[in-house]
């Protein structure tokens, strides 16, 4: 009998609470949030997967996890629905022993070693499921089995604020990782982790299980993991990345992110055929753009009726602009409705909610540039704003 196996899978973690997008986490968790028109966030690192051939990933879900669950079903429309392999949802389940919810990114693999050792790869690419960018994950594979590395992290070139927010990792000439530095306060490098990373298995289960047998470990890669890894000699690298890649983790890099979308140069370059970014697009009619709309540089999605006027806007399926009613600069959820003389700026405006006549949310900006806003005003998933009300600029609902 011929044994069956992987070369290599991968474990994507989406179970983040995501407080940090306030109200539009509320219910649901981050990898979740709708994201450029008519996708998820996950929807980009899944779509990353298919496109660089892993057809087998671990999804480790854990707050508020039922839509995602729902969402990603079995992974049919990522062509993910596999007999051997595919996608898995993988949240917290109970054991005879060390029951217990992820306390961290590396407890989160460690219990779900079994699942990984059903497929025996070789190899494991561990993602987060919160971050806007394309990367074929096959060139970096090739990258770490060419240096030989047993940990291979993909690192993007930041500048040196940023840099303070992100972990740092230090490189020789030859890309080895020589040191790594969590947020540190004046960064010696600018090559900043971007949450991917390659392991070779038998090595990372073996820091896995040491690690939560450490009663004093945080069991976090970041933290934990990586610095035992470095402290031991192990042979670590650093691979460059140089395209588009957010971490859309507040509301102003959400609403950047989707803003980024209207950039006539497209840095995702998201309409590339040749890279598709994959999606669980339910049926929905046509668009919509009625006599006297007017719509202008902006991103709407299936499903939507424009009798107003969107400027500069991404706006989701099943979105309705009405006559008189103004978005500019607008972040629009799905199946939201915006009413008669209704004038919405610089907004995120969540699922299934009602902006009703005449009211007001976010500020226009003083001056001519459509970018330079006073702040995103920001209004939860099934709210409604009342006829004539007003949300300040920075204003969260």
């Amino acid at each position: 009998m011929i044994e069956r196996k992987k070369e290599c899978i991968a474990m994507l973690l989406a179970g983040g609470q995501g407080s940090r997008l306030y109200v539009l986490t509320e219910d649901t968790a981050k990898p979740a949030v709708p994201f450029g028109g008519k996708y998820r966030i996950i929807d980009f690192s899944l779509s990353n997967c298919v496109n660089s051939g892993i057809d087998t990933v671990g999804i480790l879900t854990q707050y508020q996890p039922l839509e995602l669950n729902d969402y990603i079903g079995n992974g049919q429309p990522w062509d993910l629905n596999r007999n051997f392999g595919g996608a898995h949802v993988l949240p917290p389940y109970t054991r005879a022993k060390h029951s217990d919810w992820y306390k961290g990114t590396a407890s989160a693999i460690y219990q779900n070693i079994a699942f990984v050792d059903r497929y025996n790869p070789k190899y494991v690419v561990l993602l987060s499921g919160d971050h806007i960018y394309k990367m074929d994950y096959h060139k970096m594979l090739e990258f770490h089995k060419e240096k030989g590395s047993e940990c291979t992290i993909a690192v993007i070139d930041v500048s040196d604020a940023e840099a303070t927010r992100m972990g740092i990792m230090s490189t020789d000439d030859n890309m080895a990782i020589t040191d790594f530095e969590e947020k540190p306060k004046h960064p010696k490098s600018n090559h900043a982790s971007m949450g991917v990373y390659v392991f070779t298995w038998d090595v990372l289960r073996q820091y896995l299980i040491a690690d939560e047998e450490d009663p004093n470990s945080e069991n976090d890669f970041g933290k934990n993991i990586i610095p035992a890894m470095l402290k031991d000699g192990r042979a670590m690298y650093a691979y460059p990345f140089q395209g588009y890649w957010k971490d859309v983790g507040t509301l102003d890099s959400l609403w950047q992110g989707n803003m980024d979308l209207l950039d006539p140069n497209d840095p995702l370059n998201i309409h590339d055929p040749n890279w598709k970014i994959y999606a669980r697009n339910y049926a929905s009619p046509s668009t919509r753009i009625d006599p006297g709309a007017t719509v202008a540089n902006s991103l709407v999605a299936e499903g939507c009726i424009i009798r107003g006027k969107v400027v500069h806007s991404v706006l989701y399926t099943g979105c309705v602009v009405e006559e008189g009613a103004c978005v500019t600069g607008g972040v629009i959820m799905p199946n939201t409705v915006i009413k008669k003389g209704a004038d919405v700026n610089y907004a995120i405006i969540g699922e299934q909610c009602v902006i009703e006549e005449n009211a007001t949310v976010g500020e226009k900006p003083e001056g001519e540039d459509p970018f330079a806003h006073n702040g995103i005003a920001v209004v939860g998933h099934r709210k409604t704003i009342a006829s004539g009300a007003v949300v300040k600029a920075k204003e969260i609902i």
